[in-house]
């Protein structure tokens, strides 16, 4: 299960790196306050149980939790093509398919420890997915799959002597999978992260950028992955991670998330040092929460990426103890943990629910009830 775990991590939001350990650290201590308040986080609210949690999704799909146990089942691909192809052109519910179905066959390679760790190619692929590709080579969701499988490879072990060579084969895998299906965004988007890790110059990533928006200019999920590349911690700074993402939400259409992208650059630029209150209720903070607020008012309840921000909105809402706020983002995204913040850390789940108990502590610490929670679903 830590494996599980920690391929996941690798994967949430097109392979962003962990926090350094200082950040999960206070986050732990922070948690583990919110645990000795509330034990009991399940008591009368309805809340999923910790052991029942689902980590590799970070909210509510069937029909891809079906062909996942399928494919583990029988070590068949033909469930994950058949669910990429009823996916069609919705591409950001089939960028989150993309990497999760990636992730699975990283998982059953750490797993079962199939080939050498060693090679980059197809040797070292889950069964099922090297399969897919030698039975369906034109198949445009195998190609998409296997090259972010590629990524989730290199990114899970970035001092690996073979960590270059690996992302270049998923840019390989990329631009075939490209060939396969013009007009989709999904490969251009997988090589957003390959473009990071191999330290392209900002000109050729700009362009790279630009291949994205001519196929989906708004694309949530698009967004997060080159959010990552301009941040501090890669190859920009906290002002063009935040420029670039205050231009997204001011240029988004009606009914986007992109409104919300401020807030993951706010997450992304958070000081080592001063984590307290104060800094949670500051305006920078208030207007990214505030951000992420009116974009979940404005976009389809079933948008693909809302669980993503209601999960990053209750951390936020947590440390502002805003709890009447964050119990409600819970009610709607409960049950399911694979999203950052919780995939930055060592056990999502555990501290998904660390935060909840945080939230039910302050929930009734302000006179409310799980009664009173109960009847306002």
């Amino acid at each position: 299960m830590d494996a599980l775990l920690l391929l996941f991590a690798a994967i949430a939001l097109g392979g962003l790196v962990f926090l350094p350990w200082m950040r999960r650290r206070r986050a732990a201590a922070h948690a583990e306050r919110g645990l000795a308040v509330a034990t009991d986080p399940m008591a009368g609210y309805g809340f999923v149980p910790l052991d029942q949690l689902d980590v590799r999704l970070p909210g509510p799909d069937e029909e891809l939790a079906a062909a996942l146990d399928e494919v583990r089942r029988t070590h068949d691909w033909r469930p994950a093509a058949e669910l990429l192809r009823s996916t069609g052109d919705n591409w950001e519910l089939r960028w989150q398919r993309v990497q999760t179905l990636a992730g699975a066959a990283a998982f059953e390679l750490a797993d079962t420890s199939q080939a050498p760790a060693s090679s980059g190619g197809m040797r070292t692929g889950g069964i099922w997915l090297r399969t897919w590709r030698a039975e369906a080579p034109k198949d445009p969701g195998g190609a998409q799959t296997h090259a972010q499988f590629l990524v989730v490879q290199a990114l899970s072990d970035p001092g690996s002597q073979d960590f270059r060579m690996i992302l270049e084969e998923a840019r390989t895998v990329c631009r075939e999978a490209a060939l396969l299906a013009p007009g989709s965004p999904i490969p251009y988007i997988t090589e957003l992260a390959v473009a990071r890790g191999l330290d392209e110059r900002p000109a050729d990533y700009e362009e790279l950028w630009a291949e994205v928006c001519r196929r989906a200019p708004h694309h949530m999920g698009a967004h997060l992955a080159a959010l990552s590349y301009w941040s501090q911690k890669w190859h920009g700074s906290r002002k063009e991670a935040e420029d670039f993402a205050q231009r997204a939400a001011a240029g988004a259409p009606a009914k986007s998330l992109l409104p919300a992208l401020p807030l993951f650059a706010v997450y992304e630029h958070l000081p080592e040092a001063n984590m307290v209150r104060s800094l949670f209720q500051s305006a920078v903070v208030e207007r990214a929460v505030e951000g992420a607020h009116f974009a979940l008012q404005q976009a389809p309840a079933d948008h693909p990426m809302a669980p993503h921000v209601r999960h990053l909105l209750v951390w936020f809402l947590v440390r502002a103890e805003r709890y009447a706020e964050a119990m409600e983002q819970l009610r709607l995204v409960d049950g399911h943990v694979g999203a950052v913040p919780w995939s930055y850390g060592r056990s999502p789940a555990a501290e998904y629910a660390a935060y909840r108990a945080l939230a039910i502590a302050g929930w009734e610490q302000l006179g409310g009830t799980s009664t009173g929670f109960r009847t306002q679903s």
